[in-house]
């Protein structure tokens, strides 16, 4: 296990076969995919195959969302992380760094998602040396625009995603170092 970065109560870790029960019951639940054009996962084998994309996104980029656990049971909380974004265009911008986080429900409201955010920002400034980071929320996700604003990200302005027909907030925030 290839551990990145720890916080007072998680783990932030490369995500692993290992995580197929995890990511399977994170995004199969209905309420995760609120926010994500509502389209849940019915099989494990679809749980196989973003672990697998993301393993490939290790290799090409040097990063990718990662795995989030407690401390203090080893309970898969979710994933966050930076992606980079060479294969989408999203607001007229590719080859971009976005910050991204999930989380199983039953985590959600407990500082979680700005805990392992804040790190992964740190990992951007200090060990990739980053110049600016981008976050993208569904116009609506409330929980994860205040997120976002919570690590210091600046709202920019709202976008139209076409491929998915969806309206999206486009955020970013700049190295302070």
């Amino acid at each position: 296990m290839n551990i990145h970065l720890e916080t007072e109560r998680l783990i932030i870790r490369d995500l692993t076969e290992h995580d197929l029960e995890g990511i399977f019951v994170l995004d199969s639940d209905s309420r995760v995919h609120e926010f994500l054009g509502q389209k849940p996962i019915t099989k494990k084998e679809e749980a196989l195959k973003y672990i697998k994309d993301v393993q490939q996104q290790y290799t090409e980029s040097g990063v990718g969302r990662w795995a989030v656990e407690t401390k203090d049971t080893s309970e898969f909380v979710g994933w966050c992380g930076l992606r980079l974004y060479s294969d989408y265009t999203f607001n007229n911008h590719t080859n971009f760094y976005d910050i991204g986080y999930r989380l199983r429900p039953k985590f959600w409201g407990k500082g979680f998602a700005t805990e392992a955010s804040k790190e992964c920002l740190n990992y951007a400034w200090n060990t990739l040396q980053l110049k600016t980071v981008y976050g993208i929320t569904e116009q609506h996700n409330e929980a994860s625009h205040r997120v976002l604003l919570k690590i210091g990200l600046q709202y920019i302005e709202d976008f139209h995603y076409e491929p998915e027909n969806m309206m999206l907030r486009w955020y970013s925030i700049t190295n302070p170092n």
